[in-house]
């Protein structure tokens, strides 16, 4: 499961990159992780346009880099900044493409070290699971990792000028991918951008090539199948027993876990005193971009008057998703017939949420209300339609827009 304190957005990423690019170097290397199309390439180009002839950018997959020599040109012209500019910063893109990449890294940062060079590394790259294999072996002590999370509603607004309702819109109904932005309107396009250029880039390449997946088939189906399940607690066995390659639970399970070290699907665990109960629970299946949800469904994105009970399944998927990639610990509730939708811990608070999308009566708040009771310490938080909110408070309860909620969190 990736870190959630290191999951960022992208304006916090750039903050923090230009914080830690004004330490004294060499220091430890900036190791940008991440989901597929959101994002890292860009904010390399803007460091390095920002940083001006003490930056050498790079794109390890380019043709260049296929050269003999490569490697060992980078880190020579890189020395030669430093020594005629007082400092350097290498920006390397999809690092991970090289061969033997972590530990050839691991070879010239210890030489930095060694001659006190002041030398700067940054080293991004889009199959995320690469980059955390390959840190894990031989990065230890040397890098600090920083992920840039998908982006939220606000995102979005900001950067391609939307109005926020309509940001809140898209992002509900297409997702949040940057790159897909410019096609939403044509959706045959902003399909087959999706599929191309990030479903069958993560699961063909970045997952189905490492080593622990020895039935690839099978993992796609179980992508198939968190997909179609939005927002929804599904059993392992249940999972098992729609998948035309049948494997054992373990592998159901251990695929799930693969699923979200690459930013595709989160397996929430069930909230309870008790860590083996919790993870012997069912899981929640929360897809973290409803972009994957809009490309895989055969009827396509839903209307809230079209399709009222699934577009409330994909706004409950949107907002789980956008409190995860927030950095939040995400986990459901569930004592027969009792349910809580979201349970929430981190900067946040402790916050428990439900989910209503058109009317709901003060009877569908008993979960939330019995949670309360025997969890004091989280606050109970509807989100629901705006000009619902007064359902809620007649029975104490904190309430929210859903579209607000999107937009700027708690």
């Amino acid at each position: 499961m990736s870190d959630s304190r290191f999951r960022l957005s992208f304006d916090q990423c750039r903050a923090q990159l230009r914080e830690r690019l004004r330490e004294a170097a060499p220091s430890r290397i900036q190791l940008l992780c991440g989901p597929r199309q959101v994002g890292k390439t860009t904010l390399l180009l803007q460091l390095a346009e920002e940083i001006g002839a003490a930056a050498t950018y790079v794109a390890a997959d380019a043709a260049p880099a296929m050269l003999s020599g490569f490697w060992e040109r980078t880190w020579a012209g890189a020395e030669e900044v430093a020594v005629r500019l007082g400092r350097a910063v290498v920006l390397l893109d999809e690092v991970h493409v090289q061969p033997a990449w972590a530990a050839r890294l691991k070879a010239e940062w210890d030489r930095l070290k060694r001659r006190r060079l002041p030398v700067h590394v940054v080293a991004a790259g889009s199959s995320a699971m690469r980059l955390a294999e390959g840190s894990r072996e031989s990065l230890a002590g040397r890098f600090e990792r920083l992920t840039l999370a998908h982006w939220s509603a606000s995102a979005l607004a900001s950067a391609f000028a939307m109005a926020e309702a309509e940001a809140v819109d898209v992002a509900v109904r297409l997702g949040t991918y940057p790159g897909s932005m410019e096609l939403r309107r044509d959706p045959p396009r902003w399909q087959a951008y999706v599929r191309d250029a990030i479903v069958e880039p993560a699961i063909g390449r970045d997952l189905a090539g490492q080593a622990s997946v020895r039935r690839p088939g099978l993992l796609r189906q179980i992508f198939a199948v968190a997909a179609s399940s939005p927002a929804q607690v599904v059993s392992l066995q249940k999972i098992r027993g729609q998948l035309q390659d049948r494997g054992a639970l373990e592998t159901v399970s251990h695929y799930l876990a693969l699923l979200e070290e690459a930013f595709l699907v989160a397996a929430l665990e069930k909230h309870s005193a008790r860590l083996a109960r919790s993870r012997a629970a069912p899981p929640k299946l929360v897809v973290l971009n409803n972009a994957l949800l809009a490309v895989l469904d055969p009827l396509g994105p839903p209307s809230a008057a079209g399709d009222p009970a699934r577009f409330g399944r994909w706004v409950e998927n949107a907002c789980l998703a956008f409190a995860w990639n927030a950095g939040q610990q995400v986990r459901y509730w569930r004592e027969e017939p009792l349910e809580v939708d979201a349970v929430l811990d981190g900067s946040w608070g402790r916050v428990a949420i439900e989910v209503k999308t058109g009317p709901y009566a003060p009877a569908d708040l008993r979960g939330l209300l019995e949670f309360s009771r025997r969890h004091a310490g989280y606050r109970p938080v509807v989100l629901c339609d705006r000009g619902q909110e007064d359902v809620a408070r007649r029975s104490g309860v904190d309430a929210l827009p859903w579209g607000e909620f999107l937009l700027k969190g708690l």
